[in-house]
């Protein structure tokens, strides 16, 4: 039986080949994720510890555990502690560091980065008056205050060298340094795309903490004592409650796992949709040997005649199906590996930069690749291979199988009906659920079981309606029609695999594009200011920036929006600071109970989840501990609906203002007396410095901005998909190109009475669209069911979600499935016509 499976294989070679090419590709993206994760994660930590070999030991503030008192921000370390540390016995050398935003802006005025890590930090020089983290490759240190030096890939792409002037911003206002030294480094951020700017550690220190404090001491250890040696020493001079050490080996071990942690997000990703492919592929294998079999019909019973039994014939069926995926793993590992490193070289090519390091290629991806590959492909076989086992001996005497029973029929249509309408059930009742996600999953995977299991059932009467279309192309429409219907089950089997992709893009449409048109729906009706102006990245801008706009020619009204850790009893809560006096010009708040009256001394409004938590009401006054620790009591004057833009407890700057220590805006909302014009923007724009660190973004900018993140993920997500539709049409080409094979007789007897090549072309066209309809119709009818009950789900955590329904794009779905059939329909339709009219005849 083991050589009987072997010839078949080599006999059918090219009936085999779609269902090698589906599994490859699978495999070929479970492999090619898996080197590309793989090479990327251990590059990026061979260079992050890279960065620690400098550091035995990290001194690094401690968090203050604030149980109940003053909710201060996180200490910073002093330069007495520097010295303290420096004289520890072991201690060879030690470097104090300070860090923070900075933006950069290219010769014409851009953000070099586009806010990818861009951070400044301070060269401290040692006893050699060098900082052996930073070798300069041309130019000097950085000694004043206003010069710096930069890394030498950002220098080298904006075209900057020693000497020149280049504007930046580390809060808001611009800054004009002079650049003294161009430096390499091991950082990891620097090596993934991001810039570093080096000032000397004065200036450092006013732009990123305080005079004389550093975030973090690093101290190298003398040779000889170790890192746990040394950390024991440094440990009994560090201050009780204001720092802790840590080792340079605990460091790069905790990056390391970050790292690893980062990059199996999107392993998890990808896998997901490499998944999806071998999902529709499944449909390919199944269809292939279900054909395969029913075609040896004759053959397998008479090995069941002279003395095989069910289970050598089932053995035979999965034998092949071994070294059909055992082949198609193999070539799916090999050309995973290409993928790998090609989507690496992608990556480098768009602009991104990764670590340099080589291809890896763990025994796990092998082991992994090999065992998808085969156990895929021998689970998809094993159902055609238990029918194989049933056909009975006497069936060697008739030269076609046996039909399926109507028992068999109606016992498959009662278990998918119970699947849908389980799954269906499930669905609607998960829109109800608070958190209903884990039942909206369960439920769409069993109503999309339930619609495959189904599929036979509904290609009849679905097919049919293309009947009126179909008469248009006289007998080979008629022909087309009737063979698409011929055999429900392999019909169903086709198209199942364009649905299962079809259904996905359609439901991630219709949620991206809903739930796009609700963010944009509650930025409009949140805000009445014409500008929100922001930094390019999240961090906090100067106060100079909101005083700035203040005081501007044609600014009617404008408020920063200011956070402040505080305490209410004992819990942490943050206070947000605006204009009172200007924040109603410059919002449109729904409030559900009170009012937004007076918003200055102790009046304040929040929002409505903060109040239901803590029972509050108009006219409540509750007690509070300032930043700096002072207490005082708020009044709420009202409770408004919270969003994504505007939430928590808001009070005014001048009653919040005197109890900060460091003062800075998160953004400052602007209206203008011409309302949002260009002229209005440019001018903001001028008034600023032209800054690369601050955005001047109206409402269609924060609309746009939307979109574009909406559309990134869209475009990502069909890239990834087309996967799957890639693999459905390799079913599409097997079934038909099988199907041509069975009809060899029939096809001869059509050209023997009149039907022109041309005719028999367009019939297995005609055949081959309609079944490609039929699964995209379905794919995008259960897409929009999807898309509808995840919204809402989403509709509960986002009140101005709105339902949209692509047309457009829903009609490109519907000529995507239709180019499907047409050009899986170009090899099998020039095959059937190039049919010796004859030799068909009188093939059996």
């Amino acid at each position: 039986m083991f050589r009987t499976a072997l010839r078949n294989v080599l006999a059918h070679k090219a009936r085999l080949l779609m269902t090698v090419l589906a599994v490859m590709l699978g495999v070929a993206f479970v492999s090619g994720t898996l080197v590309f994760t793989s090479t990327l994660s251990e590059a990026t930590q061979a260079s992050s510890q890279k960065g620690y070999d400098n550091v035995d030991v990290a001194i690094q503030p401690k968090s203050p555990d604030n149980g109940g008192g003053a909710p201060g921000a996180v200490p910073h370390l002093d330069q007495k502690l520097l010295d303290k540390a420096g004289r520890v016995p072991g201690a060879a050398s030690v470097t104090g560091t300070v860090s923070g935003f900075t933006a950069i802006a290219d010769k014409k005025g851009g953000l070099i980065g586009d806010g990818f890590p861009t951070r400044g930090g301070n060269y401290f020089p040692g006893a050699d008056g060098k900082d052996a983290r930073y070798p300069m490759r041309s130019g000097a240190a950085p000694k004043g205050a206003h010069e710096f030096a930069l890394d030498a890939h950002t220098a080298d792409t904006a075209g900057y060298k020693v000497g020149d002037t280049v504007r930046l911003s580390v809060d808001g206002p611009v800054r004009e340094q002079k650049l003294t030294g161009v430096f390499t480094t091991d950082d990891g951020a620097v090596a993934a795309g991001g810039s570093l700017a080096l000032f000397d550690t004065r200036t450092a220190q006013q732009l990123f903490a305080t005079p004389g404090a550093f975030s973090e001491i690093d101290v190298k250890a003398a040779p000889g004592t170790s890192q746990s040696a040394l950390k024991a020493a440094i440990d009994k001079v560090l201050p009780k409650d204001g720092a802790e050490s840590t080792t340079g080996k605990q460091l790069a071990d905790e990056q390391a796992k970050m790292i690893a942690a980062s990059m199996d997000g999107m392993k998890t990703g990808l896998l997901v949709f490499a998944g999806i492919a071998l999902f529709v592929g499944v449909f390919i294998i199944a269809n292939t040997f279900t054909m395969l079999v029913a075609q040896r019909t004759k053959e397998l019973a008479l090995l069941r005649a002279v003395g095989a039994s069910r289970r050598q014939v089932t053995r035979s069926v999965l034998i092949e199906a071994f070294v059909v995926g055992a082949v198609a793993a193999v070539t799916g590992l090999v050309a995973g590996i290409g993928i790998g490193a090609g989507m690496r070289a992608l990556m480098s090519a768009t602009g991104a930069r990764f670590p340099d390091g080589p291809l890896v290629v763990s025994p796990s991806t092998v082991l992994i690749s090999l065992l998808v590959g085969i156990v895929v492909t021998v689970l998809a076989a094993w159902l055609p291979g238990r029918r194989a086992a049933k056909i009975p001996p006497v069936a060697a005497m008739n030269s076609v199988h046996a039909t399926a029973t109507a028992k068999s029929l109606v016992v498959r249509n009662t278990i998918g009906a119970l699947f849908a309408g389980a799954g269906a059930a499930g669905v609607l009742v998960a829109t109800g659920m608070d958190d209903g996600k884990a039942v909206m999953v369960g439920g769409a995977v069993l109503l999309l079981i339930g619609v495959f299991i189904l599929t036979p059932l509904l290609s009849r009467p679905l097919i049919a309606l293309a009947a009126p279309v179909l008469r248009a192309f006289g007998i080979s429409g008629a022909l087309a029609r009737q063979n698409a219907v011929r055999n429900p089950r392999r019909t169903a089997a086709t198209a199942s695999a364009l649905m299962v992709g079809l259904t996905l893009i359609t439901g991630m449409t219709v949620i991206a594009g809903s739930v796009q048109k609700g963010i944009d729906k509650m930025a409009t009706d949140a805000l009445k200011a014409d500008y929100v102006v922001s930094m390019a990245s999240p961090t906090p801008l100067s106060p100079d920036v909101a005083k700035k706009i203040a005081g501007l020619d044609g600014v009617t009204a404008s408020s920063p929006l200011r956070n402040s850790p505080s305490r209410i009893g004992t819990d942490p809560q943050s206070l947000t600071g605006v204009n009172g006096a200007d924040f109603g010009k410059l919002t449109r708040l729904d409030f559900v109970k009170g009012s937004l009256g007076d918003l200055r001394g102790d009046r304040t409004v929040v929002d409505d989840a903060t109040a239901k938590e803590k029972g509050w009401q108009p006219g409540s006054r509750f007690p509070v501990t300032f930043e700096d620790g002072k207490k005082g009591t708020l009044t709420v004057s009202g409770v408004y609906r919270g969003n994504e833009m505007i939430n928590g407890v808001i009070l005014d700057t001048a009653t919040l203002a005197p109890h900060q220590k460091q003062i800075t805006d998160m953004k400052v909302m602007v209206k203008t007396k011409d309302g949002a014009t260009d002229a209005a923007k440019d001018s903001l724009v001028k008034a600023l410095g032209k800054n690369p660190a601050i955005t001047v973004a109206d409402k269609q900018d924060v609309s746009d901005g939307i979109a574009k993140m909406f559309n990134l993920m869209l475009n990502m997500l069909y890239g990834l998909l087309a996967m799957a539709v890639i693999v459905a049409v390799l079913g599409v080409i097997n079934t038909l190109a099988m199907s041509v094979f069975e009809r060899s007789q029939e096809i001869g007897m059509l050209r023997a009475i009149g039907l022109d090549r041309r005719g028999i072309k367009r019939m297995v066209r005609l055949e081959s669209l309609v079944i490609s309809l039929f699964g995209g119709v379905l794919g995008i009818g259960l897409g929009v069911f999807f898309g509808w009950a995840a919204g809402e789900l989403i509709s509960g955590s986002l009140p101005t979600y709105e339902l949209i329904l692509p047309w457009a794009r829903i009609g490109v779905f519907l000529a995507l499935a239709a180019l499907v059939g047409v050009l899986a329909a170009l090899w099998p339709a020039r095959r059937a016509a190039k049919l010796n009219m004859l030799a068909a005849i009188k093939a059996e």
